[in-house]
């Protein structure tokens, strides 16, 4: 079984994100500066935590450097990555959190580059901390979903 942790432990780092609008929705933008927090590859699923619930987001970075976003979050790791599979959470979460567009965000980075959580300012939120998989494993496991 996996520790539970709270958002207010001290191995947790706490991010102020802003919550953007986009054509189709909303989504998380990070600043650079919080950037190696995040898998420096553009594209990468990483899992996400709304409301205690695991779900997936993918984080892309932005073409000047200067800003990370998660533009969604999903059910899969296959509707991450390609959205047009499933449907977007995140803009439900932020309609029952009273989150606004171009306000905060708070993202609890409970396992660099593996497991974030979101929340709005003011909230806690505990997480199921655990180890990532081992990269073979993670492979074999991406190799499974793609095909």
């Amino acid at each position: 079984m996996a520790d539970r942790i709270s958002s207010d432990n001290p191995s947790v780092d706490t991010i102020r994100a802003t919550l953007a609008e986009t054509a189709t929705g909303v989504r998380v933008e990070i600043d650079a500066a919080d950037a190696a927090q995040f898998p420096s590859d553009g594209g990468e699923v990483v899992r996400i935590v709304l409301d205690e619930h695991e779900r997936f987001g993918r984080i892309d970075q932005g073409l000047m450097g200067d800003v990370v976003t998660v533009p969604g979050v999903y059910e899969s790791p296959a509707a991450a990555r390609d959205p047009r599979e499933g449907v977007d959470l995140l803009p439900d979460w932020v309609d029952d959190h009273d989150v606004r567009t171009g306000g905060s965000v708070l993202v609890d980075v409970v396992e660099p580059d593996f497991l974030y959580g979101f929340r709005a300012p003011g909230e806690t939120a505990v997480y199921d901390a655990r180890e990532p998989p081992a990269s073979s494993l993670q492979d074999i496991a991406k190799g499974l979903e793609d095909g």
